[in-house]
């Protein structure tokens, strides 16, 4: 018997370390995913612009990390009553989701989470909004409203994951939640000087370094290759799942490419090269939700729709009067509303084109339904009052020189305009 026994511990305590290696690779790719936010965005906006957008990324990372290790973490994975917990700092004890990684290790994959989510919204305020009423709204979402989204969706007493809710790697969770909060915040905030004309039609106003943005796009497009199939939270006996998970997310990430590219020429006689960075991330957002229980074939048909309505959606958007620089609000909010619905129809056993019913799929619409109203209407408040109080935008001058001079001293190019 004590033979058996040392033969399981030495079993478990491999099983242990390999899970380790493989959520630690994976939290470490997802970690440089903010790298290519940092480029993708500043390669999006002005040059007088780009490194208050670096600025904003390493709030994200500096504010959010440390308000989520605080509070966040606590309230996604502490003891839940359905739709929240408050447990400080990072508990010692089970967690009720069968890991076999540590504790301290789950968190930092799950920083990576919060700080994507949020990273979301910096693209969407650029070029107009202050770095420090930003810095409060980065604490607030990373410290309350991302982790009550993760309490509801993750955590194993989380309303809707009672409910069957399949969010595997955050189309909701993170990307919808992001998203909707990016509308709310460009709405409230306002357009950027010059991005309307006199009759209200938009303006366009490029990007200063499309092959800088590019490269943000392809860092984030290799960052998903360690958030959804790190999802699985360990590589023993997932083997299967991490390569359906991986093939999944590369297909529905080059149709979102292609599909945008045919979509762009035919519409207006040229591929419009910046809407198929879009095209593709948005092909990796709407995949997200259900990339452990598609087909490849569905990972390809998501992927094909979300490449044609990341498009419609920024066009849309624009006419609606809300600027939103990097096209935030389109690929992660649209698309992370559709890929989770998605789930409710290409899921292979419980999909209703699969003979499953629509029981899966009301629930899969009710979850994405209450966090993105959950994400738009506190950020709607939150920005509000910071806007009546101390502030939420540089002034008219400000906006003109440029917020890297005007805050930071800087210029991301001494010999460019």
């Amino acid at each position: 018997m004590e033979e058996v026994a040392i033969v399981v511990t030495e079993q478990a305590e491999l099983i242990s370390a390999i899970d380790t290696v493989w959520v630690s690779i994976c939290a470490a790719i997802i970690f440089l995913m903010e790298g290519g936010f940092a480029l993708l965005e500043a390669g999006f906006v002005r040059s007088k612009n780009a490194m208050s957008i670096i600025a904003k990324v390493i709030i994200d990372i500096t504010f959010g990390g440390l308000a989520f290790f605080a509070v966040g973490f606590g309230i996604a994975y502490g003891a839940s009553n359905g739709w929240f917990a408050f447990d400080l700092g990072i508990e010692n004890g089970d967690l009720g989701l069968g890991l076999t990684i540590s504790n301290k290790l789950f968190w930092f994959i799950q920083l990576g989470f919060a700080i994507a989510a949020i990273s979301i919204v910096s693209g969407a305020v650029a070029e107009r909004m202050k770095v420090w009423a930003y810095a409060i709204y980065v604490f607030i979402f990373c410290a309350l409203m991302y982790p009550l989204a993760a309490n509801w969706v993750w955590n194993p007493n989380g309303w809707l994951a009672l409910r069957g809710f399949n969010d595997f790697a955050g189309s909701a969770a993170v990307h919808a939640m992001g998203g909707f909060a990016a509308l709310a915040a460009a709405i409230v905030l306002g357009s950027r000087i010059g991005k309307y004309d006199q009759n209200g039609e938009p303006v366009a106003i490029p990007g200063h370094n499309l092959p800088l943005a590019a490269i943000g796009g392809f860092i984030l497009w290799f960052g998903w290759f360690g958030f959804n199939p790190g999802s699985t939270l360990g590589a023993v006996g997932n083997w299967e799942l991490i390569g359906s998970i991986a093939t999944n997310t590369f297909l529905a990430s080059a149709a979102g490419g292609v599909s945008t590219m045919f979509y762009t020429y035919f519409k207006y006689g040229q591929i419009d090269i910046t809407m198929t960075i879009n095209g593709v991330l948005a092909g990796l957002v709407a995949v997200t939700a259900g990339c452990n229980v598609f087909n490849p074939t569905s990972a390809i048909i998501i992927g094909v729709i979300a490449g044609i309505l990341v498009d419609i959606a920024v066009i849309y958007i624009d006419k609606i009067k809300i600027d939103d620089p990097v096209g935030a609000i389109a690929v992660h909010g649209v698309n992370g509303l559709f890929g989770t619905i998605a789930v409710g129809l290409f899921a292979i056993d419980d999909g209703l084109f699969f003979g499953g019913g629509s029981s899966l799929l009301i629930t899969q619409l009710i979850g994405v339904l209450v966090i993105g109203s959950f994400s738009f209407l506190l950020t709607y408040g939150i920005m509000s009052i910071m806007k009546k109080t101390i502030g939420i935008r540089v002034n008219r001058s400000e906006e003109n020189a440029g917020l890297d001079a005007v805050t930071f001293g800087a210029e991301a190019y001494t010999t460019f305009e």
